[in-house]
C-alpha cells in the first residue's frame, strides 16, 4: 500500500504487459528487441532486459518468514501480500545510471536473486530456497515526455497500483519488479513492486538506501548482515526449535483463552469490506510524542500501542485486546539491516483496564516485548493451531486489530520527499487496499512530523469517526506530554461504542466474547439446516437439533458450524449439541460436544 499518494485511485487499471523479455545484449542495457509498441497515451512503454552476475550461489531450507510468506502468496490477491512504492531518485540520475544500480542491487543481495521452486509433495508447496548468481530481469521503461512534478507522482502512483495487482513468480529471480519513468536518458522516478517473499517493509528500507547509493556511484561495503539461507540454518537448530515450540504455546494460551474479536456489536454484519484509510500528519505530536518518551522512558512505538489501545478499548467497550503487531521480528538488533523477510505477526494481548495511561504505557511494554520475543513461528503449525482452537472453542480468532510501526523502515529519503503539511494537523483521505481487518494502525514517521495512517473497515469506524479517532489520538499524546493521564473523561471526545451498540441482538459474555445469539442461530442455519433452539446456561452455550438427516450427529453438525464461522465474529458454535433425530427408522438423541477428541489431546499436549 502506497500510503504518500497524492494521486487519486484509478477505478480501472491497466492491463500491465508480461514480464518475460526476449534476451538482448546485457552490456547496452538498451531496449529488448521485442519492446511493445508505445500504448495508453504514455509515449514509448519499453521493457528493458538486465543481465546479472554474482558470486554467490546454493539452495537451502525456508526460513520461517519465507514459508510464511510463500503460503500467504498462495492464498491471498497480489496486492495483499506485495508492496508498491516510489523510491527516491537522486538528482541528475540518468536511465544507464539508474539501470545498472539496479543491477548491482539485485547482485548484492541474495534474497533478490532466489526462487522457491515447487516442492514434492502433492500440493508442490516450496521446501527450499535457490539462490541463483546469474540470470535476468526486465525492467519497464517508460518515456514521460513534459510532465510537470505532480503529474509524474501521478503516474508513478498510477503505475503502482497497476504493477501490485500482478503477482511476482516464486519460481524465478528477481524478487522485485521495476517501473523507470524517463525522459529520454534523464532518470524521473523509479516504482518498485516487492514480492513479501523477498523482503519486507525494513528490508526495503535497505534496499531504498542501497539504490540511492548506487544510483550516485558510490561504492558500498560489504554486506554483513545474515542471508536468508544463514537464518534458516539458525532456525533449524536446536534452539530455534526451541524457540519456535515457546512462541506456539504463547500463541496457543493467548487465542485459547483471549477474546475472539475486540469488535462484537450490531454493526459487525460480515466479513471486512471496503476499508477506507487516512493518513495523519503533525508536527506537534511529534514534539508531544518526543516529551511522553522522555517522562516514560518508554519507546514511541510503546507509546503510540498504548494511546491507540485506549482508544480501541473505548470504541469496543472491551478492557482487554488481542492486538496483531506487524514488524515484529526487526526488534533483534543483528537482524535490522536483514535484507529478506522476516515477517510474522506478533500476538499480543493487552488488558487497558485502567484509569492510568502511564501504567497503561507499562502493561503495553511488557506485553509487546512478550510478544516480539515470541514472534518466530512454524507458520504450518500456528495455522493449525488456530484451526484446532477454532474447533475446541468453538469461535474463531478474528484478526481485527492489527498495528505496523515502520518509523524505523521509511528510509528520511522517502519521508523527506513529501510536501510540507499545509495544516496542523493535515488528514488526507488516501485509497485503502481490501486488507482483511477492522482496523490497521501503520505508523509512518515519528521525527519532526508524527505521521500515521488508519485503515478502518466501515462497520468500525465510518470516514467522520476515523477523524475523531485520529483527533484524540493526538489530543491524548498532548495532554500526556504534560504529565501524567487519567483516562476517565479524556477520552469523552473519541468515538464510542456505536449508538446502535448491541441492540438488536441477543447478546452474551460467553468465554470472554461477546456473543449476539441471533448471530449464532443464523450460523446454525447456514451450517445444519436443521430446527433449532438455542439455551444458555452456566455459562454455556446449548442447541437442540431437530432433524429427519440420519447423518446429523453432534460431531457432524460440529464440523459444519465451525466450517461456517469465518467472517461471523459475533457467532460461535454451541458448546454443547442435542439432535433429536426423527425419521422413518424411529426417533433418537445424540448428545455431545461434538469436539474430535484428537484435536483436544493435540491442544491438550501443547498447553
Amino acid at each position: 500500500m502506497t500510503l504518500y499518494d497524492p494521486a487519486p485511485h484509478d477505478p480501472e487499471p491497466r492491463d500491465p504487459a508480461p514480464h518475460d523479455p526476449a534476451p538482448h545484449d546485457p552490456a547496452s542495457h538498451g531496449p529488448a528487441p521485442d519492446d511493445p509498441a508505445p500504448r495508453d497515451g504514455l509515449g514509448n512503454s519499453r521493457r528493458v532486459t538486465v543481465r546479472f552476475a554474482a558470486t554467490s550461489t546454493g539452495s537451502g531450507p525456508l526460513t520461517r518468514g519465507q514459508d510464511n510468506m510463500i503460503r500467504c502468496i498462495r492464498r491471498d490477491a497480489p496486492e495483499q501480500i506485495n508492496g508498491e512504492s516510489v523510491w527516491p531518485v537522486p538528482p541528475g540520475t540518468s536511465l544507464s545510471a539508474g539501470l545498472l544500480a539496479l543491477r548491482l542491487l539485485v547482485e548484492r543481495h541474495e534474497s533478490l536473486r532466489t526462487s522457491f521452486p515447487p516442492g514434492s509433495g502433492p500440493d508442490g508447496f516450496p521446501d527450499r530456497q535457490v539462490v541463483h548468481a546469474e540470470g535476468r530481469f526486465a525492467v519497464r521503461v517508460v518515456e514521460t515526455g513534459s510532465l510537470d512534478e505532480y503529474e509524474l507522482d501521478a503516474l508513478a502512483a498510477e503505475l503502482g497500483r497497476e504493477e501490485v495487482v500482478v503477482p511476482v513468480g516464486l519460481e524465478a529471480p528477481p524478487r522485485l519488479r521495476f517501473t523507470l519513468l524517463a525522459d529520454g536518458e534523464r532518470l524521473l522516478r523509479l516504482v518498485v513492486v516487492v514480492c513479501h517473499a523477498g523482503a519486507d517493509g525494513a528490508a526495503t528500507a535497505v534496499l531504498i538506501e542501497d539504490w540511492c547509493a548506487l544510483a550516485v556511484g558510490k561504492e558500498l561495503p560489504p554486506v554483513t548482515a545474515p542471508t536468508p539461507r544463514q537464518i534458516a540454518v539458525v532456525e533449524q537448530g536446536l534452539q530455534g526449535r526451541r524457540k519456535a515450540a515457546n512462541a506456539l504455546r504463547h500463541w496457543a494460551r493467548i487465542l485459547a483463552t483471549g477474546p475472539q474479536a475486540v469488535f462484537a456489536n450490531s454493526r459487525i454484519t460480515g466479513p471486512p469490506r471496503e476499508p477506507g484509510a487516512l493518513l495523519v500528519r503533525s508536527g506537534e505530536a511529534a514534539a508531544d510524542l518526543a516529551a511522553v518518551c522522555r517522562r516514560t522512558g518508554a519507546s514511541p512505538s510503546v507509546v503510540l500501542l498504548a494511546a491507540f489501545a485506549a482508544l480501541v478499548a473505548r470504541r469496543a467497550d472491551s478492557a482487554e485486546l488481542v492486538i496483531s503487531a506487524l514488524s515484529a521480528n526487526r526488534q533483534r538488533a543483528a537482524l535490522v539491516d536483514h535484507v529478506g523477510t522476516l515477517a510474522q505477526d506478533a500476538l499480543i494481548l493487552l488488558d487497558t483496564g485502567t484509569d492510568d495511561l502511564d501504567q497503561l504505557i507499562g502493561r503495553a511494554k511488557s506485553a509487546s516485548l512478550s510478544a516480539y520475543w515470541h514472534s518466530t513461528l512454524d507458520a504450518e503449525r500456528v495455522w493449525r493451531l488456530m484451526d484446532d482452537i477454532a474447533h475446541a472453542r468453538g469461535s474463531r480468532f478474528a484478526r481485527q486489530v492489527v498495528v505496523n510501526d515502520l518509523s524505523l523502515t521509511i528510509p528520511a529519503a522517502v519521508a523527506d520527499a513529501q510536501p510540507v503539511p499545509t495544516v496542523d494537523p493535515e488528514l488526507t483521505p488516501l485509497p485503502a487496499p481490501p486488507l482483511p481487518v477492522r482496523l490497521m494502525f501503520t505508523i509512518l514517521r515519528i521525527t519532526g512530523s508524527l505521521d500515521f495512517a488508519l485503515v478502518a473497515c466501515p462497520q468500525v469506524f465510518d470516514a467522520e469517526e476515523t477523524a475523531r479517532f485520529a483527533r484524540a489520538l493526538l489530543a491524548l499524546l498532548a495532554a500526556a506530554a504534560e504529565g501524567p493521564v487519567p483516562l476517565t473523561g479524556r477520552l469523552s471526545d473519541a468515538p464510542g461504542p456505536p449508538d446502535a451498540g448491541r441492540g438488536g441482538g441477543d447478546w452474551r459474555v460467553i468465554d470472554g466474547s461477546r456473543i449476539d445469539l441471533a448471530a449464532v442461530s443464523a450460523l446454525l442455519d447456514t451450517a445444519t439446516g436443521a430446527d433449532h433452539r438455542l439455551a444458555f446456561a452456566d455459562g454455556e452455550l446449548i442447541a437442540e437439533l431437530t432433524t429427519t438427516d440420519p447423518r446429523l450427529t453432534p460431531a457432524t453438525a460440529h464440523r459444519a458450524v465451525v466450517a461456517s464461522l469465518p467472517g461471523r465474529d459475533t457467532a460461535m458454535a454451541p458448546h454443547h449439541y442435542r439432535v433429536h433425530y426423527r425419521g422413518p427408522d424411529g426417533e433418537r438423541i445424540h448428545r455431545g460436544s461434538g469436539r474430535d477428541p484428537e484435536v483436544v489431546a493435540r491442544l491438550t499436549a501443547l498447553t
